[in-house]
């Protein structure tokens, strides 16, 4: 079905083609002839319609209507439990809710980290009824994913999703996006990317990087669920939204497929996903503050702080000698300056992070430009795992 819907959507955009003009330049002829009298003003005839009235929006309905039929199996309804200590009732229950999607055909179901966090019962619900408990078996904090498994599902059951890429995304591209807001089972709602390579900070103050901005409307309980393209394939998990009130005002984002595709695996494997980490607290340099500090470069990470037994640390990389006392605070100077990372410019932490998080892995090793003293120089660094 969804071939037949793009093989009609190719064909009529080959007749506006057609309609637009692609005929070849006509000969030019000069010949003698008597005039003619005036004739009256001829009327234009109009173009022939692209297809019947309304013939292509429902192609494009019927394409969502298959997509969700095809997906909304794969969607669970997660119900999350936790006992939490009142000061005059005791101990009381909470209950959460969330969504999450079917990754394999082992039954493993991708969700939100912050969707399970700290829960003591956790429940899923599926697209035929189906209840049963489940259990988290890997989590990461840092990029906000979970793994869970339920152990009495039969094959029939386990519906995955194709996982896609984000490399090809463009803002504009149509997407919909399935999940359980306010508790409202397999709900669909649609839009478009918005925006590429957002970076978002958490309530937790982690830093999610490369996220995808979405306006279809994401409201609490859409967390863990897929975003699709039209392909009905997972371009991203259904992370948050950015609103005054909580609920949907056209910003949403999610973390992107290749970022699940990546730490997912190893949360099945392990339980968790190691994060290389240079293990430094820095400042960003910019014009203002190099003019004050009269340092020799205005773009750049001022280090601050050395992790002790981090990469860092063990590379031989220099933190603040000095404080210098400011209104309201202090700053930490004197230390090296971060320019590039294996010839990469560096200019804002996000940046280092989002650097080190897509192109390398714990254990191995990172060139560093430095300045030292007005000098520059290289040192090497084998990446340590965040802890």
């Amino acid at each position: 079905m969804v071939g037949s819907v793009i093989r009609h959507l190719i064909a009529y955009a080959a007749a506006a083609a057609l309609l637009a003009g692609c005929a070849a330049p006509p000969r030019v002829v000069v010949v003698t002839a008597t005039p003619l009298p005036p004739s009256p003003t001829a009327t234009p005839a109009p173009l022939a319609p692209l297809g019947e009235p309304g013939q292509i929006e429902r192609l494009v309905e019927g394409l969502f209507v298959e997509l969700y039929e095809r997906a909304s199996p794969s969607v669970v309804h997660i119900t999350t439990r936790t006992q939490v200590f009142d000061f005059f009732r005791g101990v009381v229950p909470n209950e959460g809710t969330g969504s999450g999607f079917f990754f394999d055909d082992q039954g493993h179901i991708v969700t939100n980290y912050h969707v399970v966090e700290g829960a003591d019962e956790i429940e899923i619900v599926l697209a035929d009824g189906t209840r049963t408990g489940a259990r988290v078996i890997g989590a990461d904090a840092y990029s906000d994913l979970a793994v869970l498994r339920a152990d009495n599902l039969s094959p029939e059951q386990i519906k995955p999703l194709p996982m896609g890429t984000t490399k090809n995304l463009k803002v504009g591209m149509r997407v919909l996006a399935i999940g359980n807001p306010f508790g409202l089972d397999r709900t669909l709602t649609t839009g478009v990317i918005s925006a590429l390579g957002r970076t978002i900070e958490r309530e937790d103050q982690a830093v999610l990087g490369e996220v995808i901005q979405t306006d279809a409307a994401i409201n609490p309980g859409n967390s863990g669920g897929p975003l699709l393209n039209l392909r009905g394939e997972v371009i991203g998990v259904n992370t948050s939204i950015r609103s005054p009130i909580g609920a949907s005002v056209g910003i949403g984002f999610a973390v992107p497929a290749d970022t699940v595709v990546r730490i997912v695996p190893e949360l099945i494997a392990r339980g968790r996903y190691d994060h290389p980490w240079l293990g430094i607290v820095a400042y960003e340099i910019t014009p203002d503050l190099a003019r004050i500090l009269e340092l020799p470069v205005d773009r750049g990470l001022l280090i601050a702080q050395v992790q002790p037994g981090a990469a860092a640390d063990r590379a031989g990389v220099r933190g603040a000698t000095q404080q210098l006392r400011l209104r309201g605070g202090y700053l930490l100077i004197g230390g090296d300056i971060l320019t590039a990372v294996d010839g990469r410019p560096i200019a804002t932490r996000d940046q280092l992070t989002i650097y080190l998080e897509n192109n390398k892995r714990v254990g191995e090793a990172v060139t560093l430009s430095l300045i030292r003293d007005g000098q520059p120089i290289t040192l090497t660094a084998t990446l340590t795992a965040r802890p």
